[in-house]
């Protein structure tokens, strides 16, 4: 479930470098495409209030029929969303979104309350201060949910490299979004190419 990355909520956002949360949302909205994950996204007063989705999101999820536009915070309490999460069947609820300490303690601890398991991927969120969105995560925690951050989650979905038909994909994915992580990615794959080039031409 992504949960409100848009313009006015980021504006607002103190707790991270904005652009590291533009980053690590595209990675993390990529990564369900990726791997087939039934993905929520939700807005709140969208036409009217918080503007438009980021772009990694909208490019991610491009039918924005597929959208739930909100106007309750708790994103929980409008049945469209929970209806939609039940209906996956799915126990495991993986978040993230602005502000954490609002939008995303919210919906988290009520399906926390209600039985579900929830992942909060942390550095996808953002809150109006460092000590807001710490002491959001500390409370999540607290409840009883996990966090981790977006490039945890894509490598755990991958688990093993010899998964061919996404490992080419997740190695892309990493190079673009994973930080000196994915430099060091990229590092190898221009190197060996060069090598490979190189070998050929003598």
């Amino acid at each position: 479930m992504l949960i409100d990355h848009e313009s006015q909520m980021g504006f607002a956002v103190a707790s991270h470098p904005m652009e590291v949360v533009l980053n690590n949302v595209t990675g993390l909205a990529k990564t369900a495409v990726l791997f087939g994950v039934p993905a929520i996204v939700t807005t709140v007063m969208e036409r009217h209030f918080s503007g438009p989705l980021f772009r990694g999101v909208r490019e991610a999820f491009p039918d924005t029929s597929g959208w739930i536009d909100r106007t309750t915070m708790n994103a929980w309490e409008d049945p469209r969303v929970r209806d939609r999460y039940l209906a996956t069947g799915r126990r495991k609820l993986v978040l993230a979104g602005l502000w954490t300490e609002v939008c995303v303690v919210a919906p988290a601890l009520c399906a926390l309350d209600e039985g579900h398991q929830v992942y909060v991927v942390t550095d996808a969120c953002g809150g109006v201060s460092a000590e807001a969105h710490e002491r959001a995560v500390q409370r999540l925690v607290q409840a009883g949910a996990q966090p981790l951050t977006w490039l945890q989650y894509l490598l755990e979905l991958q688990r093993d490299w010899a998964r061919s038909e996404t490992a080419s994909a997740v190695g892309d994915l990493a190079r673009a979004h994973g930080g000196t992580y994915g430099l060091g990615a990229e590092y190898v794959y221009q190197m060996l190419a060069w090598d490979r080039a190189d070998q050929a031409s003598r």
